[in-house]
């Protein structure tokens, strides 16, 4: 795909959509973690823990990448 302002926009709006469901994943992951949590299994729990900390790492680099080319 050219570098074009076009072709950004597009990106960045891709990837906007990609970080809605990834927020959203998180939001599921967070509910299943209260659940498990709340049940007596903490080892799931702290596993999912650990996932929703990878989604949220990703999330902001995929914010900064929308940005600047947002900004191109």
């Amino acid at each position: 795909m050219p570098n074009s302002p076009d072709s950004n926009i597009a990106t960045a709006d891709a990837l906007t959509l990609l970080l809605h469901n990834q927020h959203a994943l998180g939001a599921a992951i967070e509910e299943i973690t209260k659940w498990l949590s709340d049940n007596g299994v903490e080892g799931v729990a702290d596993s999912a823990f650990v996932a929703m900390e990878t989604l949220d790492t990703n999330a902001k680099a995929i914010t900064d990448a929308i940005m600047q080319l947002r900004q191109l």
